[in-house]
């Protein structure tokens, strides 16, 4: 499932955060990858350890993990430190596939990436190409969004970043691991407690509506690893 979340950050949150990055220094997109994904990726990214990667990540993370849709739709477990990246000049990140288990740079711990996030940092007129492609079974999904929104999808997708041919894009990104692990049964899950919420609003509480809730719940009790 891809799923747009407006709003993460705030307008002035994008401005503060874009005028922090403009003094940042730089390195190597290619430093944090294996040596497949060095072959095709080609971008500058803040060194995990960066005390403002980690300052204005742990932002965006906060922000996520308040954020009801994307509480919903990710049921989020634990997640990595959000990294930060920059494209201009022609650069591009090609098709490749998120590696399924990272380890967090500040706790150590590991995790398995279930599902990857982009939150953008720049408007789509500022920069031409640059679009993040997705593929799934229904062919190529093109995303190019407002500064301050962010897109989820699996990670198990095959996935790239078009070339920026003009101007800068500047995004954030992150892995999450889910309380369930299987994309299936996440959508499931997701659907049936969005239909809830809207019927919640339509007709108020009702005996249907805690039946609807606690059917909800028992799945997420089967399903979830804590």
């Amino acid at each position: 499932m891809m799923l747009h979340i407006p709003g993460v950050l705030s307008p002035e949150q994008v401005k503060q955060f874009r005028k922090l990055l403009a003094e940042a220094d730089w390195v190597d997109g290619r430093q944090s990858v294996g040596s497949q994904g060095a072959q095709v990726k080609n971008n500058r990214q803040l060194s995990e350890a960066s005390p403002l990667a980690l300052e204005l990540g742990n932002v965006i993370t906060q922000s996520l993990v308040n954020n009801p849709l994307f509480y919903s739709s990710v049921l989020p477990l634990r997640a990595l430190p959000p990294y930060f990246n920059a494209y201009s000049g022609g650069e591009t990140y090609g098709l490749h596939i998120d590696g399924s288990v990272r380890i967090n740079p500040v706790t150590k711990q590991t995790l398995r990436a279930d599902v990857s996030t982009t939150v953008f940092l720049s408007e789509p007129e500022e920069y031409e190409g640059g679009e993040l492609t997705v593929m799934d079974a229904y062919g190529a999904h093109e995303v190019k969004l407002p500064a301050g929104d962010a897109i989820v999808y699996p990670s198990s997708s095959v996935h790239r970043v078009n070339p920026v041919t003009s101007g800068e894009r500047i995004a954030s990104f992150l892995w999450t691991q889910s309380m369930v692990r299987d994309d299936w049964q996440r959508n499931m899950l997701f659907d049936l407690d969005q239909n809830i919420q809207r019927l919640r609003a339509q007709h108020g509480d009702s005996e249907a509506m805690v039946g609807l809730a606690g059917h909800y719940h028992n799945l997420l009790r089967l399903w979830a690893e804590t």
